[in-house]
């Protein structure tokens, strides 16, 4: 993506002309018109992206449709889950594992969070560890607060004052309204 589709941000390009950075953000910001090595970066990321994406959507499913679609309000134990259709999450969810265990969440078409929902870790499990598939759109709700890795063809929504523990990979499109998005721990 060109620079002109990044609005909403403070960007100081650096001398380099490689790079910008933004009191809004804590590290760097990438474009693909910046000068090189950047665009030949973004497409080995587009690249990895995809084959992160396919890597995740190629595991054989331990549970397929779990609450048809809405997760709301449940524990979930580490495995690979998959739906046919789209996930809602209008409650609290919960991810409990240990720092080794592995969530995959496969959605064939959206992920939609509601407002001031919270997907939490506990037990010991990591966001570095949740890895969500989403074949369509991701919306997170205002004041939601997500967890994990989010992989999208298409596009992430943050709404105002929600937050992400983990990072977003998308195909086409991310919006931030007044949202967070912190880095996991390696």
């Amino acid at each position: 993506m060109a620079a002109t589709y990044l609005t909403g941000w403070s960007l100081s390009l650096d001398a380099s002309n490689q790079f910008a950075t933004s009191t809004q953000v804590i590290g760097r910001v990438y474009a693909a018109d910046f000068a090189p090595p950047t665009p030949a970066m973004m497409t080995t990321a587009i690249g990895d992206m995809e084959t992160a994406f396919s890597d995740a959507t190629s595991r054989s499913p331990g549970v397929t449709e779990l609450g048809a679609g809405n997760i709301s309000g449940l524990v979930i134990t580490p495995g690979v889950y998959t739906w046919s259709s789209g996930l809602l999450l209008t409650s609290d969810v919960t991810l409990a594992g240990d720092a080794n265990a592995t969530f995959i969440f496969i959605v064939a078409q959206t992920l939609t969070v509601a407002n001031g929902v919270r997907v939490d870790l506990t037990g010991g499990a990591l966001p570095k560890n949740v890895f969500w598939a989403i074949s369509e759109s991701v919306s997170i709700g205002t004041s939601a607060h997500f967890e994990g890795v989010v992989m999208t063809m298409t596009s992430v929504a943050m709404l105002t004052g929600s937050s992400l523990n983990g990072r977003i990979l998308a195909q086409t499109a991310v919006t931030l309204d007044s949202a967070t998005v912190v880095q996991p721990t390696p």
